[in-house]
C-alpha cells in the first residue's frame, strides 16, 4: 500500500498534459503570434527517436526550437513527433513527454522544468528553498544550465 500521495508525480503528469494540449493546438492551428518553444529532452530516454548523427552529437540531452520552420507535427498521448531543420537538413524526431526536461516559451516568459526521478529522491521535502512548481526560473539544477528568460526579452 502507498505511504502517501505522490504530489510530485501528479504535478509532472499535469504539466506534461499541459504540454500535450499546447502542442495539439499548434498542430491544429499553427503557432500564434510570437510564441515559440525551447524543448530540452533526454536523448537516451526509451522511445526517443532521433537521427544517429544527432544522438552521437547529443548523447545526453538536446534542446530543439519549434518556431519558424517545422513540419508534420504529430501529437498523441505518449509524446510528439516533428520534422525540424538542422542546417538545411530536415530530420524527424519523436519525443515522449516523459523525456522532456524543460519546456520554455520565452515570448510569454513561461517555463516548466521536470525533476528527474533521482533529483526527486534526493530532495528534502522540508527544505524551504525547494520549489515544487517546476518553473525554469525558480528551480536551479546542478547538472544542467538553467536558461534565464531575460536574454530572450525584446
Amino acid at each position: 500500500m502507498s505511504s502517501g500521495i505522490d504530489y510530485g508525480k501528479l504535478m509532472h503528469r499535469a504539466m506534461r498534459s499541459l504540454i500535450q494540449e499546447v502542442l495539439v493546438s499548434i498542430q491544429k492551428d499553427g503557432l500564434p503570434g510570437e510564441h515559440h518553444f525551447f524543448i530540452t529532452f533526454d536523448t537516451g530516454f526509451p522511445d526517443v527517436e532521433i537521427a544517429p548523427w544527432l544522438r552521437e552529437r547529443y548523447p545526453n540531452e538536446m534542446t530543439v526550437v519549434i518556431q519558424h520552420w517545422f513540419e508534420d507535427l504529430e501529437v498523441d498521448d505518449n509524446g510528439f513527433a516533428v520534422t525540424l531543420n538542422f542546417g538545411e537538413t530536415p530530420e524527424r524526431l519523436a519525443i515522449p513527454y516523459d523525456a522532456i526536461q524543460t519546456f520554455v516559451d520565452p515570448s510569454v516568459e513561461f517555463g516548466l522544468r521536470f525533476e528527474s526521478h533521482d533529483d526527486v529522491e534526493d530532495d528534502d521535502p522540508t527544505d524551504p528553498d525547494d520549489d515544487p512548481d517546476g518553473t525554469v526560473e525558480d528551480a536551479p539544477h546542478q547538472d544542467a544550465e538553467v536558461v534565464s528568460l531575460d536574454r530572450f526579452r525584446k
